[in-house]
């Protein structure tokens, strides 16, 4: 195989961060109800863009919102109240004008308890959805090392 066929290896952008579980968050037995994990998600989500300068407040300064299109999860261990878990929040690169997302959640003997993934699209505040990358974005993208300037 050729280099200029060869992919050069993503580098992989990622955030860890903390919740504990309430108790509004849990079913009779203590045990979170499974419709939670996507607001764990979005408290992962949030995090990372804090962290990485692409929150969603710096969206809404460049005229754009993400609404999540697509979501998934597979559960395999419960969390309780009181856990404090683990949410390993990790930015999947893409050509197209979206955010990808993928999500690792650990209970606190650091075993994973549920796997996740979403996809975002860029929307103008006017509700015009955008097919090419906005330049904000374009801008993120080339100061974490994503897109070589």
């Amino acid at each position: 195989m050729s280099k200029k066929m060869r992919s050069k290896p993503r580098k992989e952008i990622s955030y860890t961060s903390r919740i504990r579980v309430r108790f509004v968050e849990t079913d009779p037995l203590g045990i979170v109800w499974h419709g939670n994990y996507i607001q764990y998600f979005e408290d992962g989500r949030e995090a990372f863009g804090r962290h990485h300068g692409i929150s969603y407040l710096d969206q809404k300064e460049h005229n754009f919102s993400t609404p999540i299109v697509k979501s998934n999860s597979e559960h395999k261990l419960p969390l309780r109240y009181g856990d404090v878990a683990t949410i390993k929040t990790i930015y999947i690169d893409s050509p197209a004008a979206k955010m990808m997302f993928r999500y690792e959640i650990y209970n606190p003997k650091d075993e994973l308890v549920c796997t996740g993934e979403t996809v975002q699209v860029f929307v103008e505040l006017g509700g015009e959805m955008s097919l090419t990358i906005p330049d904000f974005f374009l801008a993120w993208k080339k100061k974490v090392g994503l897109v070589d300037e």
